[in-house]
């Protein structure tokens, strides 16, 4: 394999990685043979076409795409251990030659991680913030508690009201036919929580269980399903179920239910223990964001804008992740919410854009502080991942890999940076 990389405008560059006549040859013959017992041509049993037949039928080129397919990740994956340059997005491939007997080339172009100028970063300002906790917090936080400890009743004589917990079926039909996607059964849903589009639960109120009830809905113009987009509904909905929550009276007793104290005296004071802890910690974040803020309007950078689409779609991955791990998949969030993929990944490009700002300041910090990782400080990293992972230290380290551990050295760094920067802020 062979490398050249060519330094484009705005912090990109072009790749191009070539692979030897040989591997090609291979990856095709590969194709052949994953793909030969689908390839049906008369006079031949199934499965046992030759190659020559089926290229001089179908074109030499019909085995290229997926012998391309094979060869690239392998191939950028070394072009990437070979380059010296910081490349910070995913590549946009375009394969420039492919012909059987000759070398195999093509072109990843990438984004070049920004030189940055930093400006002021030792004693910047920031507002002081506000850890002082009120009675007002102290009631919000009862009254929370007051919420998930209340009970659910199950409700039989009287219709669907606001705020009601409801297990409802459904089907939905634009000009009278039923469309794929628009079906439920024995789905909970609490009315007026916006789960559903809007003017879809408000329709429920009043609704009887047992009885049908139409609900009229217009989907709106920016729905993520093309063919739905702007489209009037009609949802044939029965009601199965009605709950509704039944809060408990805030006294001693309600204190010892919920805590470890006797006294609802008692009880508050340790909420209000708890409160000043959380205040506390929250304002040490949105010091930590002011202070990064303020070094980056006094730093100079030049972000592609292909390392801020990574970054967006990498947001929006984490995000489908976590929603997963709750039970809901993005094809149901996206369902339920009206939006599609692409609009959620433009809906986070400025928190794409200040994720990358952030870190590109503090390493830069880092840099210019002369600050390093000792191993020490590696050790100790390495120790609170296998916690986590429970595992041993020395199998996380071999997990990671040479790749991983500088990727953890880098975070260790950063984290010193910011350490560095809160310290040396001035609060206004």
């Amino acid at each position: 394999m062979s490398l050249q990389v060519e330094k484009l405008e705005k912090n990109m560059a072009k790749l191009t990685i070539e692979t030897g006549a040989d591997e090609l040859d291979k990856a095709i013959e590969s194709a052949y043979q994953k793909q030969k017992s689908k390839i049906s041509i008369p006079g031949f049993r199934k499965g046992k076409v030759p190659r020559q037949i089926v290229e001089k039928m179908y074109g030499k080129e019909v085995f290229y795409e997926d012998a391309a397919n094979s060869l690239i990740p392998n191939a950028y994956e070394k072009a990437l251990e070979e380059c010296e340059e910081d490349i910070v997005s995913s590549p946009e491939i375009e394969v420039t030659q492919i012909e059987a007997g000759k070398p195999f080339i093509f072109t990843a172009t990438v984004a070049l991680k920004p030189e940055v100028k930093l400006g002021k970063y030792k004693g910047v300002k920031v507002e002081k913030a506000d850890v002082e906790v009120t009675e007002e917090e102290i009631n919000e936080a009862i009254e929370k508690e007051r919420e998930n400890n209340a009970r659910n009743i199950s409700v039989e004589d009287r219709p669907v009201k606001d705020g009601d917990m409801t297990v409802i079926d459904f089907e939905g039909f634009v000009d009278g036919v039923a469309f794929d996607g628009g079906k439920g059964e024995n789905y909970p849903l609490t009315i007026g929580s916006g789960a559903f589009i809007p003017g879809f639960e408000e329709q429920l109120v009043g609704a009887e269980i047992g009885k049908e009830v139409e609900v009229n809905v217009t989907f709106p113009e920016d729905y993520q399903a093309e063919e739905l987009k702007g489209k009037a509904a009609v949802f044939k909905c029965t009601v199965k179920e009605i709950k509704e929550k039944e809060l408990p009276t805030v006294d001693d007793e309600f204190a010892s239910e919920v805590s470890e104290f006797d006294t609802l005296d008692e009880y508050k004071a340790d909420l209000k223990k708890n409160l000043e802890e959380k205040k506390a910690k929250e304002a040490k974040e949105a010091k930590e964001d002011a202070v990064i803020e303020a070094i980056i309007e006094e730093a100079q950078m030049d972000i592609p804008d292909a390392m801020i689409e990574t970054q967006q779609r990498q947001l929006v991955d984490e995000f489908a992740q976590r929603i997963t791990m709750q039970g809901l998949s993005m094809e149901q969030y996206m369902q339920f919410t009206g939006a599609n993929y692409a609009q959620m990944v433009e809906r986070v490009k400025p928190q794409a854009e200040q994720r990358i700002k952030g870190r590109l300041v503090l390493e830069a910090v880092a840099a210019a502080e002369n600050m390093e990782v000792t191993d020490e400080e590696y050790d100790k990293e390495m120790e609170t991942m296998a916690e986590a992972y429970q595992m041993e230290a020395d199998k996380v380290k071999e997990m990671l890999g040479e790749k991983g551990a500088k990727n953890i050295r880098q975070d260790i760094l950063v984290k010193k940076a910011l350490a560095f920067v809160v310290e040396h802020a001035k609060e206004k």
